[in-house]
């Protein structure tokens, strides 16, 4: 294994979403550094990214005694190479010669670092003897400080905490299968079930290895993600409309019911992938796809049930994406309440009276679902319905005294932060 290579395609891949604020899938199919290494040193290069970004500000904390300025004012290739050593220290429990030796030896063989190696080799050797600052740093601080403020005012200290060290741990994995048999499922790819819809296995596999994967027969989708579809109830020959549908998880599970669900996105790229993951389940012929901002379609006429996975700022899949805490900020997320009020209310305009509709979001923020539904139910001809301890099943202790869900972390799984809201048209 080529140790400085690893590191050297690590610190690539940092610039490229710190820096250049690009999502780390992004980044892993645009490095050419990362995209040369290959078995071990491939794994290690994305495990020292990935530890870095899930505890960036801890990091940081750690470093800072060691620094005599802000690691701000350090140039990118030396800011993403100390960070990597700290991870590799503090994280990763890689032995200190390496840290220190290999980390160095990336900075001399990258120009773009060189005049930094000096610098790097005094700082690392303190990394390896001194984590007290790192074990000093409050959980928390992971986040950028405005996010860690947000989170605590909407959530609490305790909820904020939990979500915190729900991020510093690797995330599970789980398939949903196409015939709703979690239990055979499970045999057949050697996971566990762990809820009537839902299969665990160990987040190292290779996922198109598995059995039923070229057949279409199950799809990743996070256990929380796969509730909202659940809980619209679809039956077969209703008609759905989809909103906001690709990657297409909740598609497909709509697909499943027998309804005639007619998916929008406004993402031709994001449709794209839609398509694809339609034709491996095999349910490209049953799902009509429509690219559009789904605000600006209307139905031919009012449908029976809607499903709305509303854009948001996405902070409740951070234990998959920690990156989102970096490359966006408060300025960016201010906008998503006034985009989920325009669907709440065009939903409700092409909803049959009596007709279901679910609205979800990906983030725990009550400014982007809870707050949305007290306001759509002051103006628009909604009602809750709320859901059930017996539909929420293993994640009936994430019931709001509403009658909602808030997935928020605090049973044996671990998964996303939703917020899902049952709501019915008026009469």
């Amino acid at each position: 294994m080529s140790g400085a290579k690893a590191r050297l395609a690590a610190a690539d891949l940092l610039i490229r979403v710190l820096d250049e604020k690009r999502l780390l899938d992004e980044a892993l199919t645009s490095s050419e550094l990362y995209d040369d290494l290959t078995g071990p040193d491939r794994g290690f290069s994305r495990a020292m990214t990935s530890a870095v970004l899930r505890q960036l500000g801890r990091l940081d904390a750690g470093l800072a005694p060691f620094l005599e300025r802000p690691i701000e004012t350090a140039t990118p290739p030396a800011r993403a190479l100390l960070r990597l050593g700290a991870a590799q220290a503090w994280l990763l429990e890689t032995p200190d010669h390496a840290v220190v030796s290999e980390t160095v030896a990336a900075a001399k063989q990258w120009p773009r670092a060189q005049r930094a190696t000096g610098f790097l080799n005094a700082v690392l050797r303190k990394v390896v003897s001194d984590r007290s600052a790192f074990d000093a740093a409050p959980i928390e601080a992971i986040w950028p400080e405005w996010l860690r403020q947000n989170l605590i005012s909407g959530l609490g200290a305790r909820a904020t905490l939990a979500l915190a060290q729900a991020q510093t741990e690797t995330p599970d994995l789980y398939l949903i299968p196409k015939d709703g048999n979690a239990e055979a499922l499970a045999q057949r790819v050697d996971g566990q079930a762990v809820a009537s819809y839902a299969v665990q296995i160990d987040h190292t596999r290779t996922v198109q290895d598995l059995p039923g994967y070229e057949e279409g027969d199950w799809w990743v989708q996070d256990i929380a993600a796969a509730l909202p579809a659940l809980l619209l109830n679809a039956q077969a020959g209703e008609t759905v409309l989809d909103f906001c549908a690709a990657p297409g998880g909740k598609t497909m599970q709509l697909a499943a019911t027998g309804a005639n669900v007619t998916a929008i996105d406004r993402s031709k790229p994001r449709l794209k992938r839609l398509k694809q993951n339609l034709w491996r389940t095999g349910f490209h012929g049953k799902i009509e796809t429509v690219l559009s901002d789904a605000t600006n379609w209307t139905p031919p006429a009012p449908v029976d049930k809607i499903l709305i996975d509303a854009p948001c700022s996405a902070f409740g899949t951070l234990r998959r994406h920690p990156e989102g805490a970096f490359i966006k900020s408060a300025e960016d997320i201010a906008g998503f309440p006034n985009i989920q009020m325009r669907l709440l209310k065009h939903a409700a305009k092409n909803l049959k009276p009596g007709g279901s509709l679910v609205y979800c979001v990906c983030s725990p923020r009550p400014e982007e679902g809870s707050a949305n539904i007290d306001q759509a139910l002051g103006e628009l001809p909604l009602q809750r319905s709320p859901i059930t301890e017996e539909e929420a099943g293993v994640f009936k202790g994430s019931l709001t005294s509403h009658g909602d869900l808030l997935t928020l972390p605090g049973n044996n799984l671990r998964h996303d932060a939703f917020y899902i809201c049952r709501l019915t048209r008026k009469t």
